[in-house]
């Protein structure tokens, strides 16, 4: 069994005081903190693993800053608790999922942002390293972890075909999925039950702001519908100024009135452009992190999907996800939490791949899937240098990518993790190791993550923020760390 000999990083240091970004890469800021592995003697068998978890890129509040890392650390401490039990990564890290979908201030399960229609709809899903087996739910509403039945179709699955030589479905929407979920023994859950007052009260937030904006909108192509009119027929002087018909405006005042500022529809802190019509300002708070108002209201920002990776003792890795969606999302709209490839990924080491890697997604779903962030960073991380491997990646695969050329604004988030058998030397030939490298990135302004390894007496939280003067969403900062983990092999007397 694995025993635990090494450390995880205390604090992340500013890496802008110990290098310089590469200067193909202007806008990034990142930080890595190798530790060195320590013995403890009486470690001896006890199981051992690593997860490491996020609460969602986004805005993370200084003021609710405890409650953030408090969920990282009940979710760490899950895992680790499945880990020494002798559990394997995949119920480890749904051990984990379930803990952050059972919080209130995380968007998943219980708490999660309720659509137009005011209904919660989740998407989770869960990927198995080992046997590289998916298991996926998508707009599914009443189940309040939704990651569980995300599992069980992995499970399900690798048992084989169903009656009549049916291939198991491992990806289920709506309906479809709510109703096999209960025919598997998952228990459901009334809506109502799952929605908070914080849910809530966001979701009249936004309902009103949306109501303002549709007025704002419907006053906006009346007044175009009519100077476009009154062009054609002529009732505008060269002036600016009417032929003295009633039902024509002053140039100057119409002017003023379709210009005039509306505060309300500001869902971004970045100035938008003069010439963005409305109803594209519209649809900016969808994918935004965060605005001032919003700060001044609750304390603190959209928050996405929230996921999990995790290293079992036999070093296979698993990786998960869940999520409530965007706010006032359209009915029946899933997110790439539940699409493969974009919100999780998990691959043992093979013949192809030196390293296990494992890594899990958050922030703008429509970004994620268009450029399928989870398998691209899982394919960087086979690089000999993980930390440059992951920076580019960030940058030339998502920020850059060709995918969102028309994008000014990409916002997104990872945690991954590789390891690999230790080449180094062992004294004893009962001993080997294992070499975890763990990071976490983010084009947001925020991302709150947890991590901990079995043989940790806590697990260790960090909300990462991007440095002053950078951009979000043009703008990336890395952080992360090293842990090994070492075996004893287990004989029998």
């Amino acid at each position: 069994m694995w025993r635990c000999a090494g450390g995880v990083m205390e604090t992340p240091l500013n890496c802008a005081e110990e290098q310089q970004p590469p200067p193909v890469l202007p806008d990034a800021r990142s930080t890595v903190t190798p530790q060195e592995p320590t013995t403890d003697k009486n470690d001896k068998g006890k199981a051992v693993g690593f997860v490491l978890v996020h609460a969602g890129a986004g805005y993370h509040s200084e003021s609710k800053a405890k409650e953030y890392k408090h969920v990282c650390k009940r979710a760490c401490q899950r895992a680790v608790d499945r880990l020494k039990a002798g559990a394997l990564a995949v119920d480890a890290v749904t051990a984990a999922l379930v803990e952050l979908e059972n919080s209130p201030f995380t968007n998943a399960g219980m708490g999660s942002n309720l659509n137009l229609s005011g209904e919660i709809e989740c998407d989770a899903s869960i990927m198995d390293g080992k046997s590289l087996h998916y298991g996926a739910v998508g707009a599914v509403s009443g189940i309040n972890n939704p990651v569980l039945v995300a599992n069980r179709l992995l499970s399900e699955a690798q048992k084989g075909k169903l009656s009549a030589g049916r291939i198991p479905p491992c990806f289920l929407v709506g309906r479809g999925a709510h109703d096999w979920a209960v025919s598997h023994g998952i228990p459901p859950c009334p809506s109502e039950k799952m929605a908070t007052k914080f849910s809530l009260s966001a979701y009249k937030r936004n309902k009103h702001k949306m109501e303002l904006s549709e007025k704002v909108e419907t006053g906006f192509n009346r007044h175009s519908k009519k100077r476009r009119q009154a062009s054609e027929t002529g009732l505008f002087c060269k002036d600016g100024r009417t032929d003295g018909r009633t039902d024509g405006v002053c140039g100057r005042a119409f002017h003023q009135a379709i210009h005039r500022p509306f505060p309300l529809l500001r869902f971004t802190n970045k100035p938008l452009p003069k010439k963005t019509p409305i109803s594209e300002e519209n649809k900016l708070f969808r994918r935004t992190t965060e605005n001032e108002q919003m700060r001044n209201e609750n304390g603190s920002g959209l928050l996405d999907t929230v996921g999990a990776i995790v290293v079992d003792r036999e070093g296979n890795v698993a990786a998960a996800v869940s999520s409530g969606g965007l706010a006032m999302k359209h009915p029946g709209r899933v997110g790439q939490a539940a699409h493969h490839g974009c919100g999780c990924w998990a691959e043992n080491t093979s013949t192809l791949n030196p390293y296990s890697t494992a890594v899990s997604t958050s922030g703008c779903g429509e970004h994620l899937i268009r450029t399928m962030l989870a398998r691209e960073c899982s394919s960087a991380m086979q690089c000999e240098d993980a930390h440059q491997a992951l920076l580019e990646a960030m940058q030339n695969k998502f920020i850059s990518s060709p995918f969102l050329a028309s994008e000014d604004c990409v916002l997104g988030g990872v945690i991954v993790l590789r390891c690999c058998r230790c080449s180094d030397a062992q004294p004893s030939p009962d001993i080997q190791a294992i070499l975890v490298e763990f990071l976490w990135s983010h084009t947001t302004e925020s991302m709150c993550v947890g991590y901990m390894s079995a043989q940790d007496g806590k697990a260790k939280t960090h909300i990462s923020r991007l440095p002053p003067g950078a951009v979000a969403g043009q703008s990336l900062a890395i952080e992360g760390g090293v842990c090994r983990l070492v075996s004893t092999a287990t004989t029998v007397d």
